[in-house]
């Protein structure tokens, strides 16, 4: 949609009631809140047909919100990654002695198919792990330059399944499998209902729709188990499938969490 250069009023209405227009942005997942200021000082935003170049720019809940063709194209050129993190990789900040999980972002670490873009050093500025895997866990971990796909996975409201094979050893408590489905408490904070069923006789497949930290090997801590392998092999409608360990590809056209 194209859009002629119109500058909104400084009125009382854009500037002390409503909400942020940044805020309704994120909210409707059009672009992350930082994205939405970005966009807003470049005068990338509309607010019913009029162009808004403030920050802290205010609009009632119901207006019509829409981004100039520029916007729509930069969010275009954002790269989302799928990577399949080894155990010794940290997923967000470095701790010491461990590399980072966006180090394995290379071009000989690429797995392409046909069709399948080639690496492009850009895509690495402001590259980020959209959700946390630990430090001694595989599996499936996103990374993204593109707000509105981190809401999406990580955001407050998110209830993106992730999915997980867990190998475990010790005994089950009694009515240990119940509660791995729902009743545990962390942090003083009842857990969300979550699938869980054995896969065979030492391995356990967890679904959950949170994320806290360590939560499947506390959780398995609870009812006498200790985890000895944790795999994440899903992520929304997105599968880690025969991507190699150590290896990385862009999401493809067509691929929605």
């Amino acid at each position: 949609m194209s859009h002629s250069p119109v500058v909104a009023p400084a009125t009382p209405e854009n500037t002390s009631s409503g909400v942020r227009v940044s805020k309704l942005l994120a909210e409707r997942g059009l672009c992350s809140r930082r994205e939405a200021d970005r966009y807003i000082e470049r005068g990338w935003v509309f607010v019913d047909g009029v162009r808004v170049t403030e920050l802290g720019t205010r609009a009632q809940p119901n207006a019509n919100i829409t981004l100039a063709d520029a916007a729509q194209g930069a969010q275009a050129r954002l790269a989302t990654i799928l990577l399949h993190k080894p155990v010794g990789f940290v997923s967000g900040q470095p701790e010491p002695g461990y590399l980072t999980a966006v180090t394995l972002i290379r071009a000989d670490t690429q797995q392409r198919d046909a069709g399948d873009p080639g690496f492009d050093p850009r895509h690495l500025k402001k590259l980020a792990p959209a959700g946390r895997l630990d430090i001694d866990s595989t599996g499936l971990l996103v990374l993204t330059q593109d707000g509105r796909i981190a809401r999406h996975l990580i955001g407050e409201d998110s209830s993106v399944e992730k999915e997980y094979l867990v190998r475990v050893s010790g005994t089950l408590a009694a009515e240990g499998l119940a509660l791995l489905r729902h009743g545990l408490k962390l942090d003083g904070a009842a857990l969300k209902p979550a699938r869980v069923e054995w896969q065979n006789e030492d391995q356990l497949r967890f679904v959950l729709r949170e994320g806290k930290k360590r939560q499947i090997r506390r959780m398995c801590e609870l009812v006498g188990l200790r985890v000895t392998g944790l795999k994440r092999v899903r992520i929304g409608k997105v599968r880690l499938g025969n991507l190699p360990q150590g290896k990385w590809r862009y999401l493809r056209d067509g691929e929605q969490f």
